[in-house]
């Protein structure tokens, strides 16, 4: 046999359609049997590395409608004896088809390969092989074949065993750690798993190899190695090979092999798709873990928010285990999604699918418990983070002297960095609205501080909007009437107060209303009014005679004056 030379390397394999490996033999290697001892490669030598899975024999003339991608083509020539100029196009056409090379067996129907033919070859980089005139179809087929389900039998049995130590591992009750080691062991190379985030979960192999490990999921369009870009979702390099962790449909992140020299080879794949299965079994059953654990937290700082967990001592002991650190001054932050009907809080029990939570709303509920949990352990690792049904609540460290100040700049960062959190991992845009309380300095006082959170939350939401963020020393007055329990009774208080200026219904009226909120405002300063309000000043004693027509004698009656002035903060209060 005699061709150029070429180094076979690994055995070469691609990904099916339905994502399972299936391995081959590359043309050298198909030429490297004994049967094709005396083959010559004429042409299409850059094409040595292609893969032949099957193989097929040319008998009729329009061949080009048989064939498949990755087979070796075997010809005489016969169906073409009379028209030789076809083989100039028939290089061209298997070469699109995905054809691995063309044999062709010289002298009794051919005497030559048009030079078209082998120019074309050359080109595309086609190997075309001449096969020696005592070879047998039969010969080349048995033997290729044989060696090619040798190959897939040997490289399956490996990574069937490989696969039986990786389940070995976690029903001994090893995690990712071990699994990562036992895999970076049998391949030779630095493996790392990251989850969704880009963190890494585990990591084995030099430490400069595991934070590049983490840019490479990054570049998915970047052209895949031998492995292919199959229905896996697999991909990767001559240096690193990455495979998706999925589990029930979800995306648990990636495993991620790497090699600087360039050691990778293609059945690695096969290895590093049986540790991805491995891996997110283990993801799931810490998930499974977490859940449990999390319910549990979540149990008892309801307890703890409704009064019902105990004395300081056995609270702050119980939370230590949580890593929560409680025996500091404090403050309680809640953060609620905007746009749905508050249901069940921390001191209720959980509502379940209350008010029509989907499973849209539970993952962005979800979301936000995630991105708060983020925040606060970048900025207070001792702080308590749960996901209520309907709210998030934040135990956070607080003011040391006690005073009721307005939130401090960690405060604030935290709750800017959870909304850019959240923001990011939301397909959709959703707000949340923040309330936080004064500071308290023990637990027996968090009950009180997660009501004053949970009103700032409801008012600041009825008086900013959807994405307020309020202190409960923010709210002043509005502090006393969220105090009402009865909406209807506030609502009768604004329209026996301001009559017809309670409603909305006519600009007229409205324009009053604004002119009488001005006037408060400035202390039933006519002239300061007037400018504020771009008016005459003969215009608004006008104005001020109407009012007063309406409403009574409000510019001598200071009692009016403070009803009126409540009217008009209910008013503000939307919602209640």
């Amino acid at each position: 046999m005699s061709y150029i030379g070429a180094d076979p390397g690994p055995p070469a394999l691609r990904l099916a359609s339905t994502g399972t490996l299936t391995y081959g033999l590359s043309v050298g290697e198909v030429l490297g049997v004994s049967t094709l001892n005396d083959a010559r490669l004429i042409a299409g030598r850059a094409g040595l590395d292609r893969v032949v899975q099957r193989l097929n024999v040319m008998e009729v003339p329009d061949i080009l409608s048989w064939v498949k991608p990755n087979e070796l083509l075997l010809t005489t020539g016969y169906p073409l004896r009379n028209t030789p100029q076809s083989l100039d196009n028939l290089v061209a056409g298997l070469d699109e088809r995905g054809l691995a090379a063309l044999a062709i067996k010289l002298g009794r129907y051919l005497d030559a390969p048009p030079p078209e033919m082998v120019a074309q070859a050359d080109r595309r980089g086609f190997p075309l092989i001449l096969l020696p005139p005592d070879v047998g179809f039969d010969d080349i087929l048995n033997q290729v074949l044989t060696d090619i389900l040798n190959r897939q039998a040997a490289v399956l049995a490996r990574t069937e065993e490989v696969h039986r130590a990786l389940v070995q591992i976690v029903l001994c009750g090893g995690g990712l750690q071990e699994v990562v080691d036992e895999v970076a062991s049998l391949l030779d190379v630095a493996v790392v798993v990251l989850d969704g985030e880009q963190r890494v979960l585990a990591g084995a192999g030099p430490d400069e190899d595991v934070q590049a490990m983490r840019a490479f999921d990054a570049g998915r369009h970047a052209a895949c190695g031998r492995g292919g870009c199959g229905g896996t979702g697999a991909h990767g390099t001559a240096d690193h090979l990455v495979v998706p962790v999925m589990a029930g449909g979800f995306d648990h992140g990636r495993i991620i092999a790497f090699s600087p020299a360039g050691a990778l080879r293609g059945t690695d794949l096969g290895i590093l798709e049986r540790a991805a299965t491995v891996t997110a079994l283990v993801v799931t059953k810490q998930q499974a873990v977490a859940a449990v654990e999390s319910k549990y937290r979540a149990d008892f700082l309801r307890d703890v928010l409704a009064g019902r967990a105990g004395d300081d001592d056995r609270i702050i002991a119980h939370c230590d285990g949580f890593g929560w650190d409680l025996d500091r001054p404090m403050m309680v932050v809640v953060a609620e999604l905007d746009g749905r009907v508050r249901g069940a809080g921390a001191g209720e029990q959980d509502g379940g699918s209350r008010g029509g939570r989907g499973a849209e709303e539970r993952s962005a509920q979800e979301r936000l418990a995630a991105a708060w949990t983020a925040a606060a352990r970048r900025h207070d690792r001792g702080a308590a983070v749960v996901g209520f049904a309907h709210e998030v609540v934040v135990i956070i460290g607080g003011d040391g002297d006690g005073s009721a100040e307005l939130p401090s700049a960690p405060v604030q960062t935290m709750i800017k960095e959870a909304a850019a959190v959240f923001a990011e991992h939301m397909s959709v845009r959703r707000t949340f609205s923040t309330g936080v309380s004064r500071t308290v300095h023990s637990p027996a006082a968090l009950p009180e501080a997660y009501e004053q959170a949970v009103k700032s939350v409801r008012v600041g939401r009825q008086l900013h909007g959807a994405g307020a963020r309020a202190h409960f020393d923010q709210l002043g007055v509005y502090r006393l009437l969220s105090l009402v329990s009865d909406p209807d009774e506030l609502h009768a208080f604004v329209r026996e107060t301001l009559g017809d200026l309670a409603s909305d219904a006519e600009p007229e009226l409205v324009d009053l209303r604004r002119t009488l909120q001005v006037l408060l405002e400035t202390n039933l300063n006519v002239a300061e009014t007037a400018r504020r309000l771009h008016f005459h000043y003969n215009t608004l004693r006008y104005r001020i005679g109407k009012l007063e027509r309406m409403l009574g004698a409000f510019t001598e009656d200071a009692h009016l004056r403070l009803n009126l002035t409540l009217a008009l903060h209910v008013l503000r209060m939307r919602g209640i």
